[in-house]
């Protein structure tokens, strides 16, 4: 079971990059394997909506993290496994279509080292004690105790292999238990992913989130902040109960759309299971997560920014009415149209969305004025971001306070970045000023 997204949601939160920005996929992979790093990109896809399958997997990074284990493998040993096990044209001298005589020897080679370490690995006492692991060994050593695996562990435990033998390794390797060999190859792709995102959590001290069952309307985080940032300003958040539903406000340039970023990342990944930003999480299991916060026109209908939100509205409501539990995003609601208009859509809308208690929803807005009908609503809390003034200058603490401000400085940084100077008088007499000014 999927946790429901889409791009849109994907591109906000900035999940993977672009080519001139990274993204948070970038964050998480330090995998050794190129199947490691297409099995992380998989699980980045697709977060889960089952409470068992992000438990186990958090239980499962949690350990790894705590022993501090490496990956026991020669990454480049995988690239020679691979190069010769996905090439299926297998005849029946040391010879085969698409590999030559040498690439067979070196891939038969890669197979045995890698079966050898493989069992090895799975013998140790870190793996043998580790009951969050004990389901995947079990199923590595069903693999490895078949009989056809006998000759590879009892006659080449140091790898080697006669040039008589390889033949007939290879019609075995690539025919017959061709199927075993890839699923213990997937198996350490996993295992790579595991032990990477362990590394970052123990080196970065991300959170390893609490999971709660779905429809039990718990989201506690404290210590929040986005992965990305180098020097972040932690905040601590709680939408819990009865309260469905939070109004944002705050002068531009206070921090919300990054602090929308920070939750909607955590709540995302916390769904695949993976350590958040965070010092603690506790979160119900969603069915869905959807966020707008950088909604493009859409040219290619004829919308305007104001359509594309009522769709995007629109199809979020539709979801709702399928009394799924969503976890909801929106900056900035009905900013593509007009004052009056944006003001009564938005108290209609998010009055519409506080009666679903077992969703979440995070509206920021500038009109303030929507707060006080909005606060005669059950189930709708207040959060704002402050701005602190030093002389004419706004200075932007980014911690999360409750209540509403009604903070305008929109127009004291245009003054401050001399626009309506440069219209007058035009930029190098404005350069002038400032310089007799500082003589």
């Amino acid at each position: 079971m999927l946790l429901e997204t889409d791009i849109q949601t994907l591109e906000d939160l900035r999940i993977f990059g672009k080519r001139d920005q990274s993204g948070i996929f970038e964050i998480y992979n330090k995998t050794r394997t190129r199947g490691g790093e297409n099995l992380l990109r998989d699980l980045f896809r697709q977060p889960s909506a089952d409470q068992k399958t992000i438990a186990d997997r958090i239980a499962i990074f949690r350990y790894f993290s705590e022993q501090k284990i490496a990956f026991p493998f020669d990454p480049a040993m995988f690239d020679l496994c691979e190069k010769y096990i996905r090439n299926r044209s297998v005849s029946t001298g040391a010879s085969s279509t698409g590999l030559g005589e040498k690439d067979i020897q070196n891939g038969v080679t890669a197979i045995i080292k890698f079966l050898n370490g493989l069992r090895s690995f799975m013998d140790t006492e870190i793996i043998t004690k580790a009951k969050v692991y004990g389901e995947l060994r079990a199923s590595i050593c069903s693999i490895l105790d078949d009989l056809v695996f006998e000759p590879v562990f009892r006659e080449h435990r140091d790898g080697k292999v006669a040039f008589s033998a390889v033949a007939a390794y290879d019609l075995l390797f690539r025919t017959k238990i061709y199927a075993n060999i890839e699923s213990l190859l997937n198996h350490m792709y996993l295992l790579d992913v595991y032990l990477a995102v362990a590394e970052i959590a123990r080196e970065r001290k991300f959170a390893f989130p609490t999971v709660h069952e779905k429809g039990s309307k718990v989201l506690r985080i404290e210590g929040l902040y986005h992965p990305e940032l180098e020097r972040p300003v932690t905040n601590t958040v709680a939408m819990e109960g009865p309260m469905s539903l939070t109004l944002l406000t705050g002068a531009n340039m206070a921090g919300k759309s990054t602090f929308l970023r920070s939750i909607g990342t955590a709540v995302y990944l916390a769904h695949i299971g993976f350590p958040v930003a965070a010092k603690s999480m506790d979160f119900a299991v969603m069915d869905g997560i959807y966020t707008t916060i950088n909604l493009p026109d859409n040219l290619g209908i004829g919308a305007s920014h104001f359509y594309a939100e009522v769709l995007r509205v629109k199809k979020i409501a539709t979801e709702l009415g399928k009394g799924k539990s969503l976890f909801i995003i929106f900056d900035e609601l009905f900013r593509g149209t007009n004052v009056k208009d944006a003001h009564e859509a938005t108290v209609e809308v998010a009055g519409g969305f506080a009666r679903k208690d077992t969703s979440r929803f995070i509206i920021s807005s500038h009109i303030v004025e929507a707060a006080e009908q909005l606060s005669l609503i059950n189930g709708v809390d207040f959060w704002y971001l402050p701005t602190k003034m030093d002389g004419a200058k706004p200075v932007y603490t980014y911690k999360l306070e409750n209540g509403v401000t009604n903070d305008r400085h929109g127009m004291l940084i245009i003054q401050n970045e001399g626009i309506l100077d440069i219209l007058k008088n035009g930029k190098k007499k404005l350069q002038v000023q400032q310089l007799k000014k500082t003589i």
